[in-house]
């Protein structure tokens, strides 16, 4: 007893100063407002932490991802399945820091940046982090835009005024219990899943050839070629607003306050996040396989646009529903991206500036913020223009990831923040190589990138 009473006042000794000055909840309107039942079995338990980590996996399914699977699977067959394994191993471990700074410290990524950081410091932060939403938020409205092109027709302006529509689902179903928000995109998930599983049904890959590609070969970093796509890859899987949200969302959750009750939360909210991760690792690997199965070896080895690769589908496989079906996954994961991106965009003003707004003023701010310069392109330079503003998303996003990275690892393992949760000496390590690794290879894609 005296023992645990002892860990327990360290731990919130280790909290005193934490917060300079004390402001409102992540997320107020929904803070806590998820029971967890306190004396029930480990299955009903889960189920109460179910949610979150689904809502942080469509940001590693996003379109963004989509071209650097499609080129590596056309190009190089299953040989970066690898890649995709291993960068999907390094964003479990970091959503993990990132769940684990919410329960323990109560307070989200942004808003932690803010109480430790000078003043100028969490502005230059802030600002970085709205750019990263920004264009991330950019991605996800040309992805749902050119889907709605591909599938109806519709012109890609006005598929980009179409899919900013999305603020309005968020506010409504938020009012009616962030509940309603899981399960959407829960549901959207599976319809990207049973997409791919009809795709891959069809093109019929190698399941040999697929067990081999998930283990790393000499090729990857000797061919200029497969390591420029695999650093692509890793720079587009981590997702820096993916950070700041799922600090936040996991305080959703009623837990006891205690020592006990965070640990208990730590473990299933990380099961919660492990197991979506890893079906976002078989979205991701199934988008290579695909173009790896109908592309490779064939005179369409160089597919790496979106475009090209709906209008091939359904002649190389041969089925007229294979091309409807990729874009159908294409639309919801547009769709599904921009929900999650709108309440990270709230996060992290809020976090990081202190101010509240109103929730509809926030996100009507946020999508201006992605769908002006994607109407724009949209209407001036067409599909090709599109394109272009994908790729120049993505190095944005490779820019910003450090300035997440490092701070959430910092903060995690530092024991006057994090008392007995801070992260023992061997997490600390492997943290912080991860975090050398992603920010040497993004570096070394933002210098490829802009030497051309």
């Amino acid at each position: 007893m005296m023992a645990q009473g002892q860990i327990s006042n360290s731990l919130n000794t280790a909290q005193e100063g934490w917060r300079s000055e004390r402001s409102a909840p992540s997320l107020p309107e929904v803070f806590g407002s998820i029971h967890v039942p306190k004396q029930a079995g480990f299955w009903r338990t889960l189920l109460a932490f179910v949610g979150p980590g689904m809502m942080v996996a469509v940001g590693y399914m996003d379109p963004g991802n989509w071209a650097t699977d499609l080129a590596g699977g056309a190009q190089f067959g299953y040989r970066l399945l690898s890649v995709i394994l291993i960068s999907n191993l390094m964003a479990i471990l970091l959503q993990h820091l990132s769940l684990k700074l919410g329960i323990v410290t109560g307070r989200d990524l942004a808003q932690a940046c803010r109480d430790h950081y000078s003043r100028p410091v969490a502005l230059g932060l802030w600002v970085l982090a709205e750019i990263a939403i920004a264009a991330t938020d950019l991605a996800e409205v040309i992805g749902s835009a050119v889907a709605l092109h591909l599938l109806f027709g519709i012109p890609l302006w006005a598929g980009v005024l179409i899919t900013a529509l999305d603020v309005v689902v968020v506010l409504f179903l938020q009012h009616k219990g962030f509940r309603y928000v899981e399960v959407l995109v829960g549901a959207l998930i599976f319809v990207i899943g049973a997409c791919f599983a009809y795709e891959l049904l069809l093109a019929q890959p190698s399941v040999s050839a697929i067990v081999n590609g998930l283990l790393p070969t000499p090729e990857i970093v000797y061919n200029p070629a497969a390591l420029y796509i695999a650093i692509g890859i890793l720079g587009a899987t981590v997702m820096p607003h993916n950070l700041y949200l799922h600090s936040s969302i996991v305080q959703t959750r009623a837990i006891e306050p205690t020592e006990a009750g965070k640990r208990k939360a730590i473990k299933f909210a990380t099961i919660d996040s492990t197991a979506s991760l890893m079906l976002a690792f078989i979205v991701n690997a199934a988008i290579l396989i695909l173009s790896a199965a109908a592309f490779h070896g064939t005179p369409h080895q160089d597919v790496a646009d979106i475009n090209d690769a709906y209008q091939l589908l359904t002649p190389v496989l041969g089925a007229s529903f294979a091309s409807i079906a990729f874009g159908v996954a294409l639309l919801a994961s547009g769709q599904n991206s921009t929900l999650t991106g709108t309440l990270a965009g709230q996060i992290v003003m809020e976090g990081f500036l202190n101010i509240r707004m109103r929730p509809w003023l926030r996100r009507l701010i946020t999508r201006l913020i992605a769908v002006v310069p994607a109407a724009f392109v949209a209407v001036v330079y067409g599909e090709s223009g599109e394109g272009q503003l994908l790729i120049l998303s993505q190095v944005i996003l490779s820019l910003q990831l450090s300035f997440a990275v490092v701070p959430l690892v910092q903060f995690t393992s530092d024991p006057r923040k994090m008392g007995p949760f801070a992260n023992p000496r061997w997490l600390k390590g492997v943290a912080w190589g991860v975090t050398a690794l992603i920010v040497g290879l993004n570096s070394y894609l933002l210098i490829s990138t802009f030497a051309g």
